[in-house]
């Protein structure tokens, strides 16, 4: 599951790829996520540091393979596309971006927006709980999960936010929204399956 930077990288071997957390906004990380994007044509989430190396060379948003997921947070998003006044203009932008490069935004929030350009859905499920470090990994990690086991990107993207918070609105029973950890939320996966299927 990690790939260590020094060796030489064979992406053909794997069912999904996630990257962006803790690979930093180095040149070496810079090089890694170009190789990706321009040998990559496996299913990509794009999240963290990763989304702020894409913010700083806008060029390669249009090499980007299609269904390629960016997951980004409000602040990512202003980065990648400009700065907005609401959440509204965010969606609208969001919505017209993964139209023209042919991608999936999940813009994170409170109401987490699901666009491929086409279809766009709103997420009600979740509790502000989730609005805490690691959260947005853990998203991350059950999106990619769900490439690697053959659902369409925008499926997965669709189930993960869903399931996401399902979990989240699970561990209240045992939590309260400024107590809840992160770990708690994926101790309670499990439950989330359950619970949807």
């Amino acid at each position: 599951m990690l790939i260590d930077r020094n060796e030489a990288i064979d992406f053909s071997i794997y069912s999904a790829i996630g990257i962006g957390p803790a690979i930093g906004l180095h040149v070496n990380s810079t090089e890694l996520l170009k190789a990706i994007i321009s040998s990559n044509k496996i299913p990509l989430v794009i999240d963290a540091d990763a989304l702020t190396i894409l913010s700083s060379n806008s060029e390669l948003l249009s090499e980007l393979p299609s269904k390629t997921i960016l997951t980004p947070h409000p602040k990512e998003f202003d980065s990648l596309f400009g700065i907005h006044d609401s959440r509204e203009g965010q969606i609208e932008t969001a919505i017209t971006k993964a139209k023209e490069f042919d991608i999936i935004i999940v813009l994170k929030g409170s109401q987490t927006v699901i666009t491929n350009g086409s279809e766009t859905y709103y997420n009600t499920i979740g509790n502000s709980g989730l609005a805490k470090g690691g959260s947005g990994d853990a998203l991350r990690g059950i999106i990619t999960s769900f490439l690697a086991q053959g659902y369409s990107p925008f499926q997965a993207s669709i189930l993960g936010v869903y399931l996401h918070g399902v979990a989240a609105d699970i561990t209240l029973k045992s939590q309260s929204e400024e107590s809840m950890l992160i770990t708690e939320v994926i101790a309670n996966l499990g439950e989330g399956f359950k619970a949807i299927s």
